[in-house]
Protein backbone atom coordinates (compact mmCIF):
# COMPACT_ATOMS: atom_id res chain seq x y z
CA UNK A 1 0.00 0.00 0.00
CA UNK A 2 1.52 3.32 -1.26
CA UNK A 3 1.48 6.62 1.37
CA UNK A 4 -0.47 8.43 -1.77
CA UNK A 5 -3.56 6.57 -0.56
CA UNK A 6 -4.97 9.16 1.95
CA UNK A 7 -9.07 7.96 2.64
CA UNK A 8 -10.39 4.17 3.24
CA UNK A 9 -13.58 2.75 4.04
CA UNK A 10 -14.24 -0.32 5.12
CA UNK A 11 -17.92 -0.83 4.58
CA UNK A 12 -20.91 -3.75 5.36
CA UNK A 13 -23.74 -5.20 6.89
CA UNK A 14 -23.92 -5.52 10.82
CA UNK A 15 -22.03 -8.08 12.08
CA UNK A 16 -20.11 -8.95 9.42
CA UNK A 17 -16.65 -7.95 11.26
CA UNK A 18 -16.15 -4.32 9.64
CA UNK A 19 -14.40 -2.89 12.71
CA UNK A 20 -12.11 -6.01 13.58
CA UNK A 21 -10.55 -5.97 10.04
CA UNK A 22 -10.81 -2.02 9.99
CA UNK A 23 -8.87 -1.98 12.93
CA UNK A 24 -6.31 -4.95 11.35
CA UNK A 25 -6.04 -2.68 8.03
CA UNK A 26 -5.52 0.24 10.62
CA UNK A 27 -2.67 -1.33 12.34
CA UNK A 28 -1.10 -2.98 9.50
CA UNK A 29 -0.74 0.34 7.86
CA UNK A 30 -0.02 3.15 10.33
CA UNK A 31 -3.86 4.43 10.87
CA UNK A 32 -6.47 5.46 12.84
CA UNK A 33 -10.53 4.22 12.56
CA UNK A 34 -13.08 6.95 12.31
CA UNK A 35 -16.60 5.63 12.85
CA UNK A 36 -19.55 5.89 10.85
CA UNK A 37 -21.97 4.25 12.68
CA UNK A 38 -25.07 6.21 13.24
CA UNK A 39 -25.30 5.03 17.19
CA UNK A 40 -21.99 5.17 18.00
CA UNK A 41 -22.25 9.07 18.28
CA UNK A 42 -24.01 8.46 21.52
CA UNK A 43 -22.39 7.95 25.00
CA UNK A 44 -23.73 5.03 27.29
CA UNK A 45 -25.26 3.52 24.13
CA UNK A 46 -21.73 0.91 24.29
CA UNK A 47 -22.87 -2.77 24.25
CA UNK A 48 -26.00 -2.51 21.64
CA UNK A 49 -23.97 -0.33 19.50
CA UNK A 50 -21.12 -2.84 19.51
CA UNK A 51 -18.17 -0.08 20.27
CA UNK A 52 -14.85 -1.52 20.59
CA UNK A 53 -14.05 -1.15 24.39
CA UNK A 54 -11.23 1.24 25.02
CA UNK A 55 -9.49 -1.16 26.43
CA UNK A 56 -9.21 -3.41 23.29
CA UNK A 57 -8.58 -0.78 20.83
CA UNK A 58 -5.11 -1.23 19.31
CA UNK A 59 -5.76 2.43 17.71
CA UNK A 60 -7.09 5.57 18.23
CA UNK A 61 -11.02 5.81 17.55
CA UNK A 62 -12.51 9.00 16.41
CA UNK A 63 -16.50 9.78 15.69
CA UNK A 64 -17.83 7.76 18.69
CA UNK A 65 -18.82 9.18 21.85
CA UNK A 66 -19.97 12.57 20.69
CA UNK A 67 -23.33 13.23 22.02
CA UNK A 68 -25.84 12.60 25.06
CA UNK A 69 -28.42 10.14 23.44
CA UNK A 70 -31.61 11.89 22.79
CA UNK A 71 -29.16 14.83 21.53
CA UNK A 72 -30.15 15.42 17.68
CA UNK A 73 -27.63 14.85 15.15
CA UNK A 74 -27.42 14.11 11.59
CA UNK A 75 -25.22 13.07 8.84
CA UNK A 76 -24.53 16.87 8.27
CA UNK A 77 -22.76 17.10 11.83
CA UNK A 78 -21.15 13.82 10.85
CA UNK A 79 -19.90 15.28 7.77
CA UNK A 80 -17.78 18.29 9.74
CA UNK A 81 -17.07 15.50 12.72
CA UNK A 82 -15.53 13.07 9.94
CA UNK A 83 -13.25 15.53 8.16
CA UNK A 84 -11.78 17.21 10.88
CA UNK A 85 -11.19 13.89 12.31
CA UNK A 86 -9.45 12.75 8.55
CA UNK A 87 -7.98 16.13 9.19
CA UNK A 88 -6.30 15.57 12.49
CA UNK A 89 -5.20 11.89 11.51
CA UNK A 90 -3.39 13.38 8.18
CA UNK A 91 -1.40 15.95 9.98
CA UNK A 92 -0.07 12.99 12.05
CA UNK A 93 1.10 11.15 9.17
CA UNK A 94 -1.32 8.37 9.60
CA UNK A 95 -4.34 6.91 7.63
CA UNK A 96 -7.91 7.51 7.91
CA UNK A 97 -9.72 4.30 8.08
CA UNK A 98 -13.72 4.57 7.86
CA UNK A 99 -15.41 2.03 9.24
CA UNK A 100 -18.68 1.71 9.58
CA UNK A 101 -22.31 0.40 8.22
CA UNK A 102 -24.84 3.64 7.92
CA UNK A 103 -24.29 4.24 4.06
CA UNK A 104 -25.37 7.80 4.48
CA UNK A 105 -22.82 9.02 6.86
CA UNK A 106 -20.15 7.53 5.06
CA UNK A 107 -21.03 9.41 2.25
CA UNK A 108 -21.59 12.18 3.51
CA UNK A 109 -17.50 11.89 5.07
CA UNK A 110 -16.21 10.46 1.84
CA UNK A 111 -18.10 12.06 -1.25
CA UNK A 112 -18.78 15.76 -2.23
CA UNK A 113 -22.63 16.26 -0.31
CA UNK A 114 -23.32 19.97 -0.05
CA UNK A 115 -25.85 19.70 3.46
CA UNK A 116 -27.73 23.19 3.36
CA UNK A 117 -27.93 24.77 7.10
CA UNK A 118 -30.72 23.02 7.79
CA UNK A 119 -29.56 19.41 7.30
CA UNK A 120 -28.06 20.04 10.83
CA UNK A 121 -30.04 19.85 14.20
CA UNK A 122 -33.18 22.30 14.13
CA UNK A 123 -36.26 22.78 17.04
CA UNK A 124 -38.57 21.54 13.67
CA UNK A 125 -36.76 18.15 13.53
CA UNK A 126 -36.58 17.85 17.15
CA UNK A 127 -40.54 18.29 17.13
CA UNK A 128 -41.17 15.65 14.01
CA UNK A 129 -38.24 13.43 16.05
CA UNK A 130 -40.70 13.66 19.69
CA UNK A 131 -44.00 12.90 17.50
CA UNK A 132 -42.54 10.41 15.41
CA UNK A 133 -41.52 8.77 18.89
CA UNK A 134 -44.84 9.04 20.51
CA UNK A 135 -46.12 6.58 17.64
CA UNK A 136 -47.33 9.14 14.92
CA UNK A 137 -45.65 7.50 12.56
CA UNK A 138 -48.45 6.50 10.45
CA UNK A 139 -49.65 10.44 10.85
CA UNK A 140 -46.89 11.96 9.54
CA UNK A 141 -46.19 9.59 6.78
CA UNK A 142 -50.20 10.68 5.68
CA UNK A 143 -49.09 14.64 6.24
CA UNK A 144 -46.12 13.87 4.10
CA UNK A 145 -48.43 12.27 1.22
CA UNK A 146 -50.65 15.28 1.44
CA UNK A 147 -48.25 17.54 1.58
CA UNK A 148 -45.38 15.86 -1.12
CA UNK A 149 -47.29 12.73 -2.67
CA UNK A 150 -43.96 12.17 -5.10
CA UNK A 151 -41.93 12.23 -1.77
CA UNK A 152 -44.53 9.97 -0.01
CA UNK A 153 -44.44 7.61 -2.59
CA UNK A 154 -40.75 7.07 -2.60
CA UNK A 155 -40.58 6.31 1.68
CA UNK A 156 -42.14 3.55 3.26
CA UNK A 157 -44.55 4.54 5.78
CA UNK A 158 -42.78 2.52 8.30
CA UNK A 159 -39.57 4.38 7.74
CA UNK A 160 -40.35 7.08 10.06
CA UNK A 161 -36.81 8.64 10.37
CA UNK A 162 -36.71 9.38 6.29
CA UNK A 163 -40.60 10.74 6.67
CA UNK A 164 -39.28 12.90 9.29
CA UNK A 165 -36.57 13.71 7.19
CA UNK A 166 -38.76 14.64 4.56
CA UNK A 167 -41.39 16.96 6.70
CA UNK A 168 -37.89 18.77 7.87
CA UNK A 169 -37.42 19.51 3.73
CA UNK A 170 -40.39 20.44 3.00
CA UNK A 171 -40.27 23.01 6.14
CA UNK A 172 -37.37 24.38 4.56
CA UNK A 173 -39.06 24.70 0.96
CA UNK A 174 -37.40 21.89 -0.07
CA UNK A 175 -38.74 18.68 -1.87
CA UNK A 176 -36.66 14.91 -0.88
CA UNK A 177 -38.00 13.46 -3.96
CA UNK A 178 -36.31 16.37 -5.85
CA UNK A 179 -33.43 15.59 -3.69
CA UNK A 180 -33.40 11.82 -4.30
CA UNK A 181 -33.72 12.53 -8.05
CA UNK A 182 -29.76 13.95 -8.04
CA UNK A 183 -28.71 11.58 -5.05
CA UNK A 184 -27.46 8.98 -7.28
CA UNK A 185 -24.18 10.98 -8.48
CA UNK A 186 -21.48 10.01 -6.83
CA UNK A 187 -18.18 12.33 -6.53
CA UNK A 188 -15.33 11.80 -3.79
CA UNK A 189 -14.78 14.64 -1.90
CA UNK A 190 -10.96 13.05 -1.47
CA UNK A 191 -8.48 12.27 -3.92
CA UNK A 192 -7.54 8.46 -4.51
CA UNK A 193 -9.89 7.32 -1.97
CA UNK A 194 -10.12 3.80 -2.00
CA UNK A 195 -13.58 1.52 -0.88
CA UNK A 196 -13.68 -2.30 0.36
CA UNK A 197 -17.48 -3.63 0.72
CA UNK A 198 -17.83 -7.00 3.62
CA UNK A 199 -19.93 -9.53 2.39
CA UNK A 200 -21.02 -13.19 3.72
CA UNK A 201 -23.25 -15.87 2.95
CA UNK A 202 -26.27 -15.23 4.10
CA UNK A 203 -27.22 -17.83 6.47
CA UNK A 204 -23.44 -17.87 8.00
CA UNK A 205 -24.18 -13.55 8.47
CA UNK A 206 -27.53 -14.40 9.91
CA UNK A 207 -25.86 -16.77 12.24
CA UNK A 208 -23.61 -14.06 13.48
CA UNK A 209 -26.19 -11.81 14.13
CA UNK A 210 -28.27 -13.79 16.32
CA UNK A 211 -25.04 -14.61 18.13
CA UNK A 212 -24.20 -11.15 18.66
CA UNK A 213 -27.04 -10.56 19.83
CA UNK A 214 -26.78 -13.29 22.16
CA UNK A 215 -23.44 -11.98 23.30
CA UNK A 216 -25.00 -8.62 23.86
CA UNK A 217 -27.52 -9.77 26.13
CA UNK A 218 -24.65 -11.56 28.29
CA UNK A 219 -22.90 -8.64 28.25
CA UNK A 220 -25.32 -6.75 30.22
CA UNK A 221 -27.47 -5.01 27.85
CA UNK A 222 -30.68 -4.95 29.19
CA UNK A 223 -29.10 -2.96 32.16
CA UNK A 224 -27.41 -0.41 29.75
CA UNK A 225 -31.26 -0.06 28.32
CA UNK A 226 -32.18 0.14 31.87
CA UNK A 227 -29.39 3.10 33.13
CA UNK A 228 -30.67 4.74 29.53
CA UNK A 229 -34.64 4.97 30.77
CA UNK A 230 -33.12 6.24 34.40
CA UNK A 231 -31.35 8.99 32.72
CA UNK A 232 -33.92 10.40 31.32
CA UNK A 233 -33.26 9.40 27.75
CA UNK A 234 -36.58 6.82 27.11
CA UNK A 235 -36.59 8.72 23.34
CA UNK A 236 -33.17 8.22 22.24
CA UNK A 237 -33.85 4.34 23.31
CA UNK A 238 -37.69 4.01 21.87
CA UNK A 239 -36.24 5.34 18.54
CA UNK A 240 -36.69 3.85 15.18
CA UNK A 241 -33.28 3.60 14.45
CA UNK A 242 -32.21 1.77 18.32
CA UNK A 243 -32.22 -1.66 17.22
CA UNK A 244 -31.44 -3.43 20.35
CA UNK A 245 -32.91 -0.86 23.05
CA UNK A 246 -36.57 -0.06 21.66
CA UNK A 247 -37.00 -4.08 21.77
CA UNK A 248 -36.37 -3.96 25.32
CA UNK A 249 -38.05 -0.88 26.67
CA UNK A 250 -41.15 -3.29 27.50
CA UNK A 251 -39.55 -5.26 29.29
CA UNK A 252 -38.17 -3.35 31.81
CA UNK A 253 -41.21 -1.05 31.80
CA UNK A 254 -44.34 -3.94 31.27
CA UNK A 255 -42.36 -6.86 31.74
CA UNK A 256 -42.77 -8.26 28.87
CA UNK A 257 -40.76 -11.52 27.85
CA UNK A 258 -37.50 -11.25 27.04
CA UNK A 259 -37.16 -13.72 25.29
CA UNK A 260 -39.84 -12.66 22.44
CA UNK A 261 -37.67 -9.53 22.60
CA UNK A 262 -34.68 -10.90 21.76
CA UNK A 263 -36.36 -12.43 18.98
CA UNK A 264 -37.18 -9.32 17.70
CA UNK A 265 -33.54 -7.55 17.83
CA UNK A 266 -32.02 -10.77 16.13
CA UNK A 267 -35.34 -10.12 13.41
CA UNK A 268 -34.47 -6.12 13.29
CA UNK A 269 -30.63 -7.01 12.76
CA UNK A 270 -31.13 -8.90 9.95
CA UNK A 271 -33.58 -6.87 8.03
CA UNK A 272 -31.18 -3.95 8.67
CA UNK A 273 -28.14 -6.07 7.64
CA UNK A 274 -30.25 -6.59 4.04
CA UNK A 275 -30.95 -2.52 3.68
CA UNK A 276 -27.22 -2.41 4.55
CA UNK A 277 -25.78 -4.44 1.92
CA UNK A 278 -28.64 -2.69 -0.60
CA UNK A 279 -27.68 0.52 0.18
CA UNK A 280 -23.74 -0.29 -0.62
CA UNK A 281 -24.45 -2.71 -3.67
CA UNK A 282 -25.65 0.35 -5.28
CA UNK A 283 -22.02 2.10 -5.02
CA UNK A 284 -19.88 0.95 -8.43
CA UNK A 285 -16.66 2.26 -6.58
CA UNK A 286 -16.80 -0.41 -3.99
CA UNK A 287 -14.69 -3.50 -3.83
CA UNK A 288 -16.05 -6.59 -2.44
CA UNK A 289 -14.75 -9.07 -0.40
CA UNK A 290 -16.75 -12.05 0.69
CA UNK A 291 -15.18 -12.97 4.30
CA UNK A 292 -17.18 -16.51 4.44
CA UNK A 293 -14.99 -19.30 6.13
CA UNK A 294 -12.06 -16.64 6.58
CA UNK A 295 -9.81 -16.54 9.42
CA UNK A 296 -8.93 -13.05 10.79
CA UNK A 297 -5.04 -13.88 9.23
CA UNK A 298 -7.13 -14.36 5.44
CA UNK A 299 -9.75 -11.56 5.94
CA UNK A 300 -6.49 -8.98 6.70
CA UNK A 301 -4.01 -10.58 4.27
CA UNK A 302 -7.10 -10.51 1.27
CA UNK A 303 -8.24 -7.06 2.43
CA UNK A 304 -5.11 -5.49 1.68
CA UNK A 305 -4.56 -6.61 -1.65
CA UNK A 306 -7.81 -5.77 -2.24
CA UNK A 307 -7.28 -2.43 -1.33
CA UNK A 308 -3.86 -1.95 -2.92
CA UNK A 309 -4.97 -3.17 -6.48
CA UNK A 310 -8.21 -0.99 -6.02
CA UNK A 311 -8.22 2.04 -8.50
CA UNK A 312 -9.10 5.51 -6.65
CA UNK A 313 -12.68 6.60 -6.58
CA UNK A 314 -11.40 9.94 -6.97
Amino acid sequence: MTTAVPVIAIVGPTAVGKSTLAEDVAVALGGEIVSADSMQVYRGMDIGTAKTPPGERRVPYHCIDLVNPGTPYSAALFQRDARDAIVTIRSRGRVPVIAGGTGLYVRAALDDMRFPAGDLATPTRAALDARAASGEGAALHAELEALDPQAAALIHPNNTRRVVRALEMLAEGRSYATQAAGFSARSAFYPQTRMLGLTMDRPALYALIDRRVEEMMAAGLLAEVEALLDAGYRDAVTATQAIGYKELVPVIEQGADADAAIEAIKRASRRYAKRQLTWFRADPRIRWLDVTGLSATERTSSALRLLESTEHTG
